[in-house]
């Protein structure tokens, strides 16, 4: 066994079948986190296996709270089941929905049309424009670092693998995440992420516990908790049947990154 394939071994390691967490515990970890594409998803799409585990998770009291950096009206076309979320941060932190209410909270302001004018001048296609977030794909990123700085504008620009996002400076998905755990009156202390990408750093490090697919980038899953031993969906699978098994006692008593930091 490899030294990485050891450290998975051990980080994966579950107390024996019959160990006394049982019965009477206080379920601390009460919302799971999750990135959608290269996590929640594979090709674009959630598999019946990933939902069954998702509706047991919420069976059991917990909440689904879905961290993407898609717009909207793209993940509702590719994600048909998206109700089944208590909240959606989409846009990479620029928009809340609440499915059940049907409402949408904007989080920023929209690109300026000057930025459009300069993108489009530029010859920078394809693009997206969302109610706050401008996406495209690499090797755009150095022309839209010109025009940002060009007009001036404080805007700064988040990777997602080859997607390229530009938003408002201090939108990011750990922004999007902390406003909806404040609406739920949740502490992120009794919150689970799980992510696979360079966009998933900030809110994983503002979770109590950071999970990573087995797909995920390597500079994220060195900084994770966990490294699921299956990926994409099926690693999500794996670490809600690990909730649902000892609600993560076996880990042992956690804080947040960014609490821990500050110490």
């Amino acid at each position: 066994m490899s030294g990485r394939s050891r450290l998975i071994a051990n980080r994966l390691a579950i107390a024996p079948v019959g160990t006394a967490f049982a019965p009477h515990w206080t379920m601390q970890y009460q919302a799971l986190a999750t990135d959608y594409d290269g996590t929640l998803a594979h090709d674009s799409h959630v598999t019946e296996e990933t939902l069954a585990a998702i509706r047991r998770l919420k069976e059991s009291g917990r909440k689904l709270i879905l961290v993407t950096g898609r717009e909207l009206p793209e993940l509702e076309s590719v994600f048909p089941d998206f109700r089944i979320c208590d909240a959606i941060v989409a846009e990479n932190g620029a928009l809340l929905y609440w499915p059940a209410e049907n409402r949408e909270e904007v989080l920023g302001e929209p690109v300026p049309e000057a930025f459009l004018t300069e993108i489009v001048h530029r010859g920078v296609k394809p693009f997206s424009v969302g109610k706050v977030v401008f996406a495209t794909w690499r090797p755009h990123e150095n022309i839209v670092l010109e025009v940002i700085q060009s007009l001036g504008i404080e805007y700064h620009i988040i990777f997602n693998k080859r997607a390229v996002m530009v938003l408002p400076s201090g939108i990011n998905k750990a922004s999007g995440l902390a406003k909806v755990l404040k609406r739920m009156k949740l502490s992120a202390n009794h919150v689970v992420g799980i992510g696979d990408a360079e966009n998933d750093h900030a809110f994983l490090e503002s979770c109590c516990i950071a999970a990573a697919v087995e797909n995920a980038l390597p500079a994220l899953q060195e900084r994770c908790d966990l490294v699921m031993s299956k990926d994409h969906g099926g690693g999500v699978v794996e670490l809600i049947e690990r909730l649902l098994t000892d609600d993560l006692q076996s880990l042992g008593p956690r804080h947040p990154r960014k609490e821990l930091a500050s110490r």
